[in-house]
Parts: C-alpha cells; structure tokens; sequence
C-alpha cells in the first residue's frame, strides 16, 4: 500500500507541474487528459496524506506510550492510539476502493437507446415510462438530455427512443441499466384484471469521439429520405431525415429528429460511431471475461436485470438480488440507491479480483 501511495503522488506532482507549463493549452486533448488524471488522483492524494498523518501519529503515540511512566497520560495516549487506529482502518477501506482501476469510459457522456420487446402495445407503454424515469433522473442530476429519434407506439410510449444524456460521470452511473427490464401490471385493456408480463430493452453507449474508435468513411453509406411524423410541413417535405448503414458491423442508424440533414447527420454518426465502440468493447470484455463473468455491468441487452410489479409496488434487481416497495418514487427518476448498490457490487469483485 505505501509504496502505491508514493507513486501515485509522485504521478500526481508531476500532473501538477504539466498542466502549469506555459504551452500545457497547445494540445488541448492532451490538457484535457491531464485534468481528468489530476482529479482522479487529487481524491486519492487526499486520503492518502490522511492516512500517511495518521500512520506517523500513531508510530509516535505507541513510542510514546512505550516510555511514559504517568498513569493518566498513558491513558489519554491508549484513548488517542485506538482513535488512530479507526481511523487508519476506515482510510484502508476508502483508499482500497480508489484505488480500484477506474472504467476510463465512467466519464463521458451517453447514447440511451429504449426499446419495446416482448408484450405489444404495453411493452411500448412500458418504454415509455422508462424514459420519463431516465429524464427525471438525468433532472435531478442536471443533466442534459437531448432526443435523438423516437418510434411511438400506437396506444402511446415507444416503439423505440434514443437519445443523448451529457453531463458529470454519466456514464458511471447509467452503464449498470443495460439489459432486459421487466414489467408486470394489468394493463388498460384487461377486463378480467389479469397481470401480464411484458419487457423493453435498454443499452447505454458510451459518446465516443473520432479517436476513440477506427471508423472507416468508405464502409459507410448515406441514404436521406423524408422524415415522419411530428414537425411540421418543413420536416414532411425535405428529405432531412439520413439512414447511415456500416457494412463490416452490418450496423444501420436512423435520424430524422433534426430539421436539417447536416444536424440529423452529426446525431446519426455519433450513434454510429458509439455502436460501433460498443460492440468492440464487448468482444475485449467477452475475451477478459472468460473464466469469470462479473456479477453486474455486462451491458449484454438480452439479461434480463429488473422487474418492475405494479400489483405489489415493488422493483427488484435481480443481479444483486435487492427488492424495495417504493416502485412510484423509483419510475419518478429516484434510482440512486440502486445504483450505488450496484456499483459497490462491481467494486467488490474487482478487489476479489486485484486480491488474487
């Protein structure tokens, strides 16, 4: 442990000393990288001099200790040593979960990608009710959510909705709602009020930029078309709307949410380009993965990760196997508790991991 702390200081002065340099601003991307790496390491530099203090306090109090003859001084000094040593444990703790390999993808920003599956017109209601959760959280975060495209349902919801979420570690905290969410309600329709069991899909891509993954312009066709649904007669009657199809991934990515081609363009590339990022990333995590499966956060679409009992008022996360009977409050966007839950869990297996 001391001689990791020592190392990521001795990496933290040097950042330090970079990001100060007069011509630091000439390479922007670089500048960039090295403000994430220097708060990154400021929050473990921080807890380690608390803990580098309280190692030093407590040497000096048991030598202390060792040599004091008064009774009632050494017991101020017992009383201080076992401060210390809670302290010193607590700061174990804490520097141990820093210390975990962060997801360098924790950062950045997301494509949220919902979609009805299995059960008609409920399942597209359904999605709808995902995303209203999905704004509301990204609300109390104050972050910025921005439609891309949209298939409505025809009692209501979505077909499929897909939009982009920018802001503060949004990634981080979204990537563990990926997979299959089920929902189990009498729906409108149901005379003899019967439940049934319906699902829609979520994926969370990380935004990735044009470094962050190898797109070949030249595999990549464009096709623009007229755009329907809401907008006007301007949306109807201009072929704004762009299909672009990626050949070696068989990838295909519509956008008519814009007004302009050139807009539906850009938003229908960085779906694209995020696909396609996703996809690579699952083929290095499905070969690190092989011997053992982390618990949460695969991100595969058809693992079915909660279900949502309107009957019973209660959310179940079936990767970490936790229930609460709070469901109105969790669909009006207050999912942070899950979230922590799940991110402990994946803390958890990759100590076991950096243990063995």
């Amino acid at each position: 442990m001391t001689e990791k702390l020592i190392s990521i200081k001795n990496r933290f002065n040097e950042v330090e000393q970079l990001i100060v340099q007069p011509d630091a601003m000439s390479d922007m991307k670089e500048y960039t990288k090295l403000n994430q790496e220097y708060r990154a390491l400021e929050k473990i530099v921080v807890k380690a001099d608390a803990w580098f203090l309280a190692s030093e306090n407590l040497k000096n109090a048991k030598t202390l200790l060792s040599t004091e003859k008064d009774e009632e001084f050494r017991a101020l000094v017992k009383a201080e040593i076992e401060t210390l040593e809670s302290e010193i444990e607590h700061l174990d703790e804490v520097l141990k979960m820093l210390l975990i390999p962060q997801d360098p993808d924790d950062n950045k920003n997301v494509i949220l990608e919902i979609r009805a599956g299995t059960g008609g017109d409920e399942a597209s209601l359904f999605a709808g009710v995902l995303f209203k959760m999905y704004r509301q959280f990204a609300e109390r975060q104050k972050w910025k959510l921005e439609t891309i495209s949209f298939s409505e349902g025809t009692a209501g919801g979505f077909k499929e909705i897909i939009c982009t979420i920018q802001g503060s570690e949004v990634y981080g905290k979204l990537k563990f709602e990926s997979g299959a969410h089920r929902v189990q309600r009498v729906p409108s329709t149901e005379s003899q009020g019967r439940v049934h069991t319906s699902a829609a899909t979520v994926a969370v891509l990380p935004e990735v930029e044009d470094v962050d993954v190898d797109v070949n312009m030249g595999d990549i066709r464009k096709d623009t078309f007229r755009a329907s649904g809401a907008g006007g007669q301007h949306i109807n009657k201009t072929e704004s709307a762009v299909r672009l199809t990626h050949f070696p991934s068989g990838i295909v990515v519509e956008c008519q949410d814009g007004r302009s081609q050139h807009s539906n363009y850009d938003k229908a590339m960085k779906v694209l380009r995020s696909r396609i990022y996703e996809k690579e990333l699952k083929e290095h995590n499905d070969k690190l993965s092989s011997e053992r499966k982390i618990m949460v956060g695969s991100g595969d679409r058809s693992d079915k990760i909660r279900t949502y009992n309107f009957p019973q008022g209660r959310v179940t996360d079936h990767r970490i196997s936790y229930t609460v009977y709070n469901l109105p409050n969790f669909l009006a966007g207050d999912i942070q508790d899950f979230i922590d839950r799940l991110r402990i869990a994946e803390n958890s297996e990759k100590i076991k991991d950096t243990e063995k």
